[in-house]
């Protein structure tokens, strides 16, 4: 019998993937030994969550998540929500103007707290 196979072609629209993320002390130190930073560095931390605040953020995750144990969120949205919800806690509790991060924070915590599904 000749003939041609034909190979089947599948394209996934990541658009449309779900994608979830995670934080706990455990990832958060995961993160940082993969960078070979240790949790004083706070330029090196700022730099691998943003840039500017970028080493705050890294506090505030520390601070918004209980030791030993870990949060999830089912998007980027509920994360960033989170966060800001915390932040804005804590602000109110210090009687200070809540930050904001920036496009740059953002997009960094997703990248380093995305988990792979």
């Amino acid at each position: 019998m000749t003939g041609t196979r034909r190979a089947s072609v599948v394209t996934v629209d990541h658009r449309h993937t779900p994608m979830r993320y995670s934080v706990s002390h455990h990832k958060l130190k995961l993160i940082l030994q993969a960078q070979g930073l240790s949790t004083g560095d706070a330029s090196g931390i700022d730099k691998l969550f943003g840039g500017n605040d970028g080493y705050y953020w890294f506090g505030t995750l520390r601070d918004l998540c209980p030791p030993g144990k870990t949060i999830t969120w089912e998007n980027q949205y509920e994360m960033v929500r989170a966060i800001q919800a915390h932040e804005n806690a804590t602000a109110a509790e210090d009687e200070m103007k809540p930050l904001v991060p920036s496009p740059a924070n953002i997009a960094a915590l997703s990248k380093l707290l995305c988990d792979p599904i």
